[in-house]
Parts: structure tokens; C-alpha cells; sequence
């Protein structure tokens, strides 16, 4: 298979690529750098099966030869994003979906488009279904992001509707792991980062909202399942296994061993109460479910964190 990769120099765009290359793939890997990272590809510099195009995917996508699946992973992901690029965020999702998508349709490959849980918003219904339609602020801090991955989901079903393109929508829950940017402003590296230098860390709220979070190499794992499965509707992506924010600072206090305190900050405008997966769909048509645990997980992020600090 020839497979396209926006995205691809991101923290799951880059781990999907290691993926598909492991599998015998040859992939086409495309990214503007704008919140991607080439170290996060620079292990493939001389590997025959990929070749890097630095491109902006809301502008035209050309590729000689032939292509049987696009996998759209191009897009800022973290609120600091949503707040200083708000424009390009929702530009990514709309005229960057409608060029991959586009891509797809002209080269009759199969397309996968990255979405979301932030589709659900700050969800009424606990844990979130794929039958549930979400409750989103489209005028708050967040709309950007959550409007964008909205948008990208329509155009990809009208898509599969209107042009018969084959189509895969994945609504990705709270991951981590390696190479994840350090200062992107989400829980996972802002934790990690203020332990490894003995900096307060940082609870917004009284710490009480729930996220529930998956390793990339099981959310990987599901992606891949769901791209050569039959399952064209959206389907969830996560880790099941709910817990506070403030026990997962405290987690990461103990695992680090740093002194550091944990401190309050205000919460912002439209988080996110709850949030959590209902996994039912994944593990009844992908026989998918995460096998990494928490605290394995963090280890091998937090030597990361240490390693590029």
C-alpha cells in the first residue's frame, strides 16, 4: 500500500507513519511544521519507503503515481493552538478536509480522517457514545477546534454520500506518550514538564473533572484496525479508565518524586467536566481495547520528557 500522511512530523501523525512503514507500507508524509516536528521523523531520513513533502494541506494536494489511502492527521491540537491560530486551526479542518478528501476521491483510495472526542464538548451524556451528538459553545475559546473537527466529519460523510469515496472517522480520546510538544499546553506534557523541573503543578478548578487517557501505541494500534476494517461510521478511540485531574497530578507527583506542590489555578471557559469513551463499538467490530496501563505508560513519557529536556 501507498499510504498519505498529513501531518505526519505531529506526535500521532509520526507514530502513525512508524506504523505504516512497519507494516511493508510506503508512505508520503505531508506537514507545514507549524505545530509538527521534524525530530519527531528524523529516524526515517534514508528509509526508501517514505519520502517528506513540507506542504500546507488547505492549499491544492499534488502527487504523481498512485495512492490507496490518506490518512488526515493535519491539525493543531492543544488550547494554547486554538488561542494564538485560531484561523489556521479551522482552516486545517475545513479546506485542509476538503483538499485530502479531494486527494482521495481523485486517486479512489481510502480516507481516514483524524477527529475527535472534543466533538462531543462538554459532553451531558457520561461516557460518550458515537451515538451522541455532543454539546458544543461554537462561539467560546474551544469552538474553533471542536467546530473544525465538526465540519471535517461532514464533509467526510457528504463525501462518502455524494462522490462514493470510502471513508473511516476516528474520534480520538485524551493520548500521550513520546513526542508529544513539551509546551502545547495539555495536561499530559504541561504535568510532566513543571515536575521534571520542580515546578508547582498545575490543577485547573478544584481538580475534580475527569479525563480518561490512552497510550499512543494503543490508540495506533486501533487506527490501524479501524483503516483496513469495514467500519465506515465514527467510531471511538480511548482508554475507558476515568480519573480526576487532580489524582492524575498526583500521579505524576509521586512517579517524578518531585517536591514540587500541587497548585489551583482558575478554570477555563467551556473545559470539559467529564470525559470518557464508550469503547463498545471498537471492541465489538476492531476486537480493540488498550492494553498499556497508566503508570507504564507515564514512565515511558516521562524518560522522554527527560531525554529531550
Amino acid at each position: 500500500m501507498r499510504a498519505v500522511v498529513t501531518g505526519a512530523a505531529g506526535f500521532l501523525g509520526s507514530h502513525l507513519t512508524d506504523r505504516l512503514l512497519a507494516e511493508g507500507h510506503e508512505v508520503v508524509g505531508l506537514d507545514n511544521l507549524v505545530t509538527g516536528d521534524v525530530r519527531n521523523i528524523a529516524h526515517l531520513a534514508g528509509n526508501r519507503k517514505f519520502r517528506f513533502v513540507h506542504h500546507d494541506v488547505t492549499e491544492y494536494i499534488y502527487l504523481d503515481g498512485p495512492v490507496d489511502a490518506i490518512l488526515h492527521f493535519a491539525s493543531p491540537a492543544s488550547p494554547i493552538d486554538y488561542l494564538q491560530i485560531p484561523i489556521q486551526t479551522l482552516k486545517v479542518g475545513a479546506l485542509g478536509t476538503h483538499k485530502a478528501l479531494g486527494l482521495a476521491r481523485a486517486k479512489g483510495a481510502r480516507f481516514l480522517l483524524a477527529s475527535t472526542s472534543e466533538v462531543y464538548g462538554d459532553p451531558l451524556v457520561h461516557p460518550q457514545p458515537e451515538t451522541y451528538w455532543g454539546n458544543v459553545n461554537p462561539v467560546g475559546p474551544r469552538g474553533c477546534y471542536d467546530e473544525a473537527k465538526r465540519f471535517a466529519e461532514a464533509m467526510t460523510i457528504a463525501y462518502r454520500n455524494f462522490h462514493e469515496v470510502d471513508t473511516r472517522i476516528v474520534r480520538i480520546f485524551n493520548t500521550y506518550g513520546p513526542r508529544m510538544r513539551p509546551n502545547d499546553g495539555r495536561i499530559v506534557p504541561s504535568l510532566i514538564g513543571q515536575a521534571l523541573r520542580n515546578e508547582p503543578l498545575t490543577v485547573f478548578g478544584d481538580g475534580s473533572q475527569t479525563r480518561s487517557f490512552c497510550y499512543v501505541s494503543d490508540l495506533i494500534e486501533g487506527i490501524h484496525r479501524l483503516l483496513v476494517s469495514d467500519h465506515r461510521d465514527p467510531m471511538n478511540i480511548g482508554n475507558p479508565t476515568e480519573m480526576t485531574v487532580l489524582e492524575f497530578a498526583e500521579t505524576i507527583k509521586r512517579i517524578t518524586g518531585t517536591p514540587a506542590p500541587i497548585v489551583r489555578r482558575p478554570l477555563p471557559v467551556d473545559d470539559p467536566r467529564q470525559r470518557r469513551p464508550d469503547i463498545s463499538l471498537a471492541k465489538a467490530r476492531l476486537g480493540w481495547e488498550p492494553k498499556v496501563g497508566l503508570e507504564e505508560g507515564l514512565r515511558k513519557t516521562i524518560e522522554h520528557f527527560a531525554a529531550r529536556a
